[in-house]
């Protein structure tokens, strides 16, 4: 398979990861952690698709590190890039084990607990993740503005992971973490994803 085949492989998963992950972030893991019970007992069935949204990210995300390192496989970081990248699908799919647990609860102490588990995992996996932005931001090198966001949100990755595990008083500048994560991992990886989709893989590229 040629590198624009691949490229546009690449770019069209980002997108459904993005899609996916709003999805099941924002619109099912938010109303659980709103409202745990109402969310379990009255929208159980919007919660099993966010549950199925989270495995079509880790899905896509293998497919993903698989298109880059063929189109990159010449690069020397590009196998340790992958291995960072499959790390983080990996613990992302475990995290995923922790929410179908949580719609057999019924008590707003047991249901929270297990979003926390989720989220404990979830953090994890997106330290190696930064460190795969990082090294990917290497290995693509050009376009700059596009690589320079993606080292930004690795690095921004990895602090926030930090953060939460070394701030007992993280939930007081969660806001202000978020909107450091957020903004160059969205500007910087969806840049990239329509960068392939448009020209990753062109001969002049």
């Amino acid at each position: 398979m040629n590198k624009r085949k691949l490229s546009v492989i690449a770019g069209i998963s980002y997108i459904i990861i993005f899609f996916a992950a709003v999805f099941a972030n924002f619109f099912v893991l938010e109303s659980i952690i709103n409202a745990p019970l109402e969310t379990i007992q009255q929208n159980h069935m919007v919660v099993r698709f966010g549950i199925l949204a989270f495995i079509l990210t880790v899905v896509f995300d293998v497919v993903v590190a698989w298109a880059l390192y063929e189109i990159y496989k010449e690069h020397y970081l590009s196998i340790l890039s992958t291995f960072f990248r499959m790390m983080h699908a990996a613990i992302m799919a475990v995290a995923v084990f922790t929410l179908p647990l949580a719609v057999k609860l019924n008590t707003v102490e047991e249901i929270l607990r297990q979003v926390d588990i989720f989220n404990i995992i979830w953090l994890i996996g997106l330290f190696f993740f930064g460190i795969h932005l990082i090294l990917l931001s290497k290995i693509i090198g050009k376009p700059k503005i596009i690589a320079l966001f993606l080292t930004l949100a690795g690095i921004m990755y990895m602090i926030d992971t930090s953060a939460h595990f070394i701030l007992p008083n993280y939930e007081a500048y969660g806001s202000i973490f978020l909107a450091l994560v957020a903004i160059p991992s969205m500007v910087g990886e969806m840049s990239f994803a329509i960068w392939l989709l448009l020209k990753g893989g062109k001969a002049k590229s």
